[in-house]
């Protein structure tokens, strides 16, 4: 992982921290850490996203997250959709990027385009 975390404000914390928490289940993320107004989602000992309540949201963003495997990659889309996302992209080979880009994406709560992508072939 390059970084530590990213992080940016949402316009509704709780809102945005279910969102967040269901659609990231399905890739093995859950809370790291969480303070008043803050919440960091990730796997221990990786990178995670921190959103919080401290500020202007930004403009729309694209945040693409690592899935192990293509299923985890249908399964986020599914949680995203459940949890309040729309779609953007249903889960499929993206034939621009490589033969292998498998990717889901969804526009969550403040408009921000989630991703879930996975490299590797179907087994």
């Amino acid at each position: 992982m390059v970084f530590d975390h990213l992080g940016f404000n949402v316009t509704d914390f709780e809102k945005g921290k279910q969102f967040f928490i269901e659609a990231l289940k399905p890739l093995g993320m859950a809370i790291t850490q969480e303070g008043q107004g803050w919440v960091m989602i990730g796997r221990r000992g990786e990178g995670a996203l921190w959103i919080g309540s401290f500020g202007e949201t930004p403009g729309p963003i694209h945040v693409a997250f690592s899935a192990a495997n293509r299923e985890q990659v249908r399964q986020f889309y599914s949680a995203a959709l459940a949890a309040g996302g729309s779609d953007n992209g249903a889960p499929g080979v993206r034939q621009k990027y490589h033969p292998n880009y498998y990717g889901a994406y969804v526009i969550g709560p403040d408009g921000h385009n989630i991703e879930a992508v996975c490299h590797s072939p179907e087994p």
